[in-house]
């Protein structure tokens, strides 16, 4: 809490304890130049405080505030019936002010203060002091330390624990970097290894630091692979499910059915004493690419892909498969690419990007009817996600086939 703070709501109270004296006719006034005195110098402890607010630099100053307050309870209280004073019990907001800083000192200046005012009206008024009041002013300071002793053990603890909270966020924020930075690796950025009659461009917007989409590509003894998958959920947890997934998908580099990678990603992320899927199942396409245009791809609960003809005609390519960690099967289905063609694979967080409603698709459909190149429709997927927060991650993978003629002839470059 700022020193403003603090010394607003001391200053406060001793302001209302002596306009209420003074109005009231059972409150006694004893002394008022002493109780008005008390009520000046937490007015100008206030001032000071608001000093500091403006010049960060006199923060350092801070428990001189508490130290004049304690002057401003004993001012008060003798103003204001000295031992019969209502008012005394003001003076536990600049102990518990100043206990609650670092050190065992900080329980000494407490009991300090305290003392100083309870022994002000003697000072201002020497005399003796009778037995009573001398042990009921006893008692009222080591109350009072023990407050500060409390205020000052629990300040101690809570600063303890937020230096273990902080060390812990540290660690789990160099954690999240680290994964986020393994997980950006795992994508494919080199698109050399890709046969000349294959074009792929990929992008991957994660909502959060790690997000549990993926895309991959990667050549295979015919052609290459193409994968996109959407875990649900969000986050480290997710993205290791994402990474579990695309390594097994990629362990099948061998394999000629596409469905089979979608059955051993199921396989390698269910094995073990519980399944890794029961919470998160993960939606998942999977294609693999001849070099003659033979297409062969699955689709496990994805269905958000789309074949886009040369000549502008879209076909959808999704299968009525259920998404990995909820089917037990998946089947693969065949194509064939002629020069241009493209297939186009999405995450449902693209969708969002179109706004609300169920032609979402449509909208998307759209886009690929306006946009020709696999650059441009990344480009501007990108683009729609920079406009505003997207709460889900954000993927698109775009593979277009070329003919051996005009891979031979140079054609379009590919991207990646």
């Amino acid at each position: 809490m700022a020193p403003l703070v603090k010394q607003a709501v001391v200053a406060g109270l001793i302001s209302s304890a002596a306009v209420a004296s003074t109005l009231t006719p059972w409150l006694p006034v004893t002394e008022p130049v002493s109780m008005w005195t008390g009520v000046v110098c937490a007015l100008l402890a206030l001032v000071c405080a608001g000093l500091m607010t403006r010049w960060p630099l006199l923060i350092r100053w801070e428990l001189l505030l508490p130290a004049v307050d304690f002057i401003a309870v004993g001012l008060l209280r003798y103003g204001t019936g000295e031992s019969r004073s209502v008012f005394l019990a003001i003076v536990v907001l600049p102990v518990i002010w100043i206990a609650a800083n670092p050190g065992r000192r900080h329980i000494v200046y407490p009991l300090i203060g305290t003392s100083v005012t309870l022994l002000l009206p003697f000072v201002v008024a020497p005399g003796p002091v009778p037995g009573s009041e001398a042990v009921r002013l006893l008692v009222a300071v080591l109350v009072y330390a023990a407050a500060a002793t409390v205020t000052n053990e629990l300040a101690r603890r809570a600063t303890l624990r937020l230096d273990v909270s902080q060390r812990q966020r540290r660690v789990m924020e160099s954690e999240i970097v680290q994964a986020e930075l393994m997980q950006q690796a795992l994508l494919p950025s080199d698109v050399a290894s890709l046969p000349a009659q294959l074009e792929a461009v990929g992008m991957c917007l994660p909502a959060k630091r790690v997000g549990g989409d993926f895309y991959d590509w990667f050549p295979t003894k015919t052609g290459a692979a193409f994968t996109l998958g959407d875990v649900m959920g969000k986050g480290v947890a997710a993205g290791m499910i994402a990474a579990a997934v695309r390594s097994v998908i990629r362990s099948t580099v061998d394999d000629t059915d596409a469905a089979h990678g979608l059955r051993r990603a199921a396989a390698g992320i269910a094995t073990g004493g519980s399944d890794l899927l029961s919470a998160r199942f993960t939606t998942c396409f999977h294609l693999r690419v001849d070099r003659d245009g033979t297409a062969q791809w699955a689709d496990a609960g994805h269905g958000l892909t789309i074949l886009r003809r040369a000549d502008g005609t879209q076909e959808p390519l999704r299968s009525a498969d259920l998404p990995l960690g909820i089917g037990t099967s998946w089947t693969s289905a065949t194509t064939t690419l002629a020069e241009g063609d493209a297939i186009v694979s999405i995450s449902d967080g693209v969708l969002d990007l179109f706004g609300t409603g169920t032609d979402t698709f449509d909208r998307f459909a759209a886009l690929l009817g306006e946009q020709t190149a696999a650059a441009a429709i990344v480009d501007e997927i990108a683009a729609l996600a920079a406009t505003s927060d997207h709460p889900d991650d954000v993927t698109v993978l775009v593979v277009t086939y070329r003919t051996a003629a005009s891979a031979d002839e140079g054609g379009v470059p590919k991207v990646g």
